[in-house]
C-alpha cells in the first residue's frame, strides 16, 4: 500500500520508502554476482571502512537525466555512486564509492557531479577524501557530458593535491577515465586477483597490437604493485585493503594546515634497552655483506610499528610511516638486501614522491643511508636516470619539514649527496662508526688512483689489499665528514633511537620559508 503523500504521516512514510530504495537500488542478482566474486557491494565497502554508525550519505536521491537509448526507463537512486561523510578512528573523512551493479559503474553526468560535489566539500572543510573505485569508464549513452565531468574531477584532484590527503581504493576493474583520478591521488590500494586498472583493455590491445594478455597480467594489483608502481599497497582481500587505509589515515593530518595526530603526549624514557643494543650487531664486518634495513627501522620507531608504502615496488629503497614519541614520521631507507641498496630510476622516483608527500602534510622525514651509488647500466641511462634520478634531489632540497639523516654504512658519491645529505638541506645528520662516507668505494678508488702502482707491483694482489686498507682507514669512515661539519655527530648504533627522539623534539619548532615563486619545475 502506497503512503498518502498528502498527509504529514504519509510524507514521512514516503521518505522512508525512498531511503530504502536508495540503499538497495540494484537487482538482487547483481548483488549476488558481486558477492560470488569475493567482493563487497559499494555500500558494504563504505560501511566497513568507516566507524560504525558514522556514515551520513549525500545525494542518495540523485538520478540521471538522460533520455537517449531508452535510459529514461531506468533511473535508479544514487545513479551508481555513493557519496557522503563519516569518521575513521573518530576523525571526519569524505568518501565516495562507485557501484558496479548500476550501469557497470560507468560515469555519467549526475554520477560525476556527485563526485565533484564531495571533492569540493572535502577541500572546503579540510577533510581527507577516500575514493573507492570500480567501473568501466564513461557512460557511453550520455555522450560527451561524461568526459566533461571526468575533466572536472581531475581538476579537483589536482587542486586538492597537497591540501588534503587523497586515498584511492581500486576494488574491481577500473578502466579508461576511471584510472586517472586515482593516479592523481596520494595513495592507491589494490586487491590481489580482484582489482585491475588499465586505459585500454585486453580486447583493444589484441586488435591494435596483436598482443595476447589477460586482465590480471595487464593491469592487476600485482602488476601495478611490482611493475608500474601505480599501486602503493597490494591487499590480500577487500577487508585487508580497507584496514590498510584505516591505518594509513592515522599517520596523516586532516589537511596541510594541521599536524598529524599525536598518540602520546608524555616524553618517553631514553634509557638504553636490550632492544636498542641489538643495533650494535646489525652491520656485518664485511663491507659487501647485506643486512635487512627493516631491522634498523623498527628498532628506532615506537613499538616496532612500521606501515610500509610501495613495499613491493623498487624494494631497493624502503618508504613508510611510523611514530616516534607518538608522532608521525616518514621513513626513507636504502635496502642493502636488494641491489646492495643502489638507487635506480624506480627507487629515485618512489623516494621522491614519498618525501614530497610527507613535506606536503607536515610529516618529518627520517632517512637511513647505506648506498653504494646509482645503479649502472645502459637501460638506466637510456631510460632517463639523469633527469628521473634528479627528482629525489629536488624532493629533499625543497622539503621544509624536519629532516634527519642517519648513515649506517656506505654513503658513496652522488648517491650520498641525494640521500638527505647536510648540504642538500637536512637539519641534522648522524652517522654510525661503521659509516663509510667517500667519493667511491675503496676497490674502485684504488683501481683508479693506483693503476700504475699496481701494474708495477711484484705482488699486485697483496699490494692492492694494502692500498684498499689504507684507503678505508684514511677516507672511508665518518670522521673526515665529521671534521668538516657534514656530519653533526657520530653515534653508537644503540643510541640511535634516543638521538632521533632528542633531535625531533628540537625540530618541532622548525620554521623555514622557500623563496617566493609560482611553483618549482621538478624534472618530470
Amino acid at each position: 500500500m502506497q503512503p498518502d503523500i498528502h498527509t504529514t504521516r504519509g510524507k514521512i512514510a514516503d521518505l522512508g520508502e525512498r531511503i530504502e530504495q536508495a540503499k538497495n537500488p540494484a537487482a538482487p542478482a547483481a548483488i549476488e554476482k558481486v558477492h560470488a566474486q569475493g567482493k563487497m557491494t559499494a555500500r558494504e565497502r563504505v560501511l566497513a571502512l568507516l566507524d560504525e554508525g558514522t556514515f551520513t550519505e549525500f545525494d542518495e536521491f540523485s538520478r540521471h537525466r538522460s533520455t537517449a537509448f531508452g535510459m529514461e526507463a531506468k533511473r535508479p537512486y544514487t545513479d551508481g555512486v555513493i557519496t557522503g561523510v563519516g569518521s575513521i578512528h573518530g576523525r571526519p573523512v569524505c568518501v565516495f564509492s562507485q557501484d558496479v551493479t548500476l550501469f557497470g559503474g560507468a560515469l555519467g553526468e549526475v554520477y560525476g557531479e556527485k563526485i565533484v560535489k564531495i571533492l569540493d566539500f572535502a577541500i572546503k572543510t579540510g577533510c581527507p577524501i577516500i575514493g573507492i573505485n570500480e567501473g568501466g569508464g564513461a557512460r557511453i549513452q550520455e555522450g560527451v557530458v561524461s568526459l566533461d565531468l571526468y575533466a572536472k574531477i581531475f581538476r579537483r584532484n589536482t587542486l586538492a593535491s597537497g591540501v588534503i590527503p587523497q586515498i584511492s581504493l581500486i576494488m574491481g576493474a577500473a578502466a579508461g577515465g576511471h584510472v586517472y583520478s586515482p593516479a592523481l591521488t596520494d595513495f592507491v590500494v589494490m586487491v590481489d586477483q580482484t582489482s585491475q586498472m588499465f586505459i585500454t583493455g585486453p580486447a583493444v590491445i589484441k586488435t591494435v597490437t596483436g598482443e595476447d594478455v589477460t586482465m590480471e597480467e595487464l593491469g592487476g594489483g600485482r602488476t601495478h604493485s611490482t611493475k608500474s608502481g601505480n599501486s602503493h599497497y597490494l591487499a590480500a582481500d577487500e577487508n585487508d585493503a580497507l584496514e590498510y587505509v584505516r591505518q594509513l589515515i592515522t599517520f596523516l593530518p586532516q589537511n596541510n594546515l594541521e599536524d598529524p595526530p599525536v598518540f602520546e603526549e608524555e616524553e618517553v624514557d631514553l634509557t638504553i634497552t636490550e632492544h636498542d643494543l641489538a643495533l650494535d650487531t646489525v652491520i656485518p664486518d664485511g663491507a659487501n655483506q647485506p643486512y635487512d634495513m627493516h631491522e634498523v627501522i623498527k628498532r628506532v620507531l615506537d613499538d616496532d610499528d612500521f606501515l610500509e608504502v610501495h613495499g613491493l615496488y623498487a624494494p631497493n629503497i624502503i618508504c613508510g610511516f611510523g611514530r616516534v614519541e607518538g608522532r608521525s614520521i616518514g621513513v626513507v631507507a636504502n635496502q642493502p638486501m636488494v641491489y646492495a641498496g643502489c638507487l635506480d630510476i624506480k627507487a629515485s622516483e618512489k623516494a621522491a614522491r614519498f618525501v614530497r608527500t610527507c613535506d606536503a602534510f607536515n610529516i618529518p622525514v627520517l632517512t637511513f643511508v647505506d648506498v653504494p651509488g646509482f645503479l649502472p647500466g645502459t637501460d638506466q641511462e637510456w631510460d632517463g636516470i639523469i633527469h628521473r634520478g634528479a627528482k629525489i634531489i629536488y624532493a629533499y632540497a625543497e622539503a621544509t619539514v624536519p629532516l634527519l639523516t642517519v648513515i649506517t654504512r656506505k654513503a658513496y658519491g652522488g648517491a650520498y649527496c641525494v640521500m638527505g645529505s647536510k648540504p642538500l638541506g637536512a637539519d641534522v645528520n648522524l652517522a654510525w662508526p661503521t659509516a663509510q662516507i667517500a667519493v667511491m668505494g675503496a676497490e674502485g678508488a684504488v683501481n683508479i688512483l693506483y693503476r700504475k702502482d699496481l701494474a708495477d707491483a711484484d705482488d699486485p694482489t697483496t699490494r692492492r689489499t694494502e692500498l684498499i686498507d689504507e684507503y678505508n682507514d684514511t677516507l672511508a669512515n665518518p670522521y673526515v665528514a665529521a671534521e668538516r661539519g657534514y656530519i653533526d655527530k657520530v653515534i653508537y648504533p644503540h643510541d640511535t633511537r634516543a638521538q632521533v627522539i632528542r633531535v625531533l623534539r628540537l625540530l618541532r619548532t622548525k620554521r623555514q620559508q622557500l623563496p617566493p615563486k609560482k611553483h618549482g619545475n621538478i624534472p618530470l
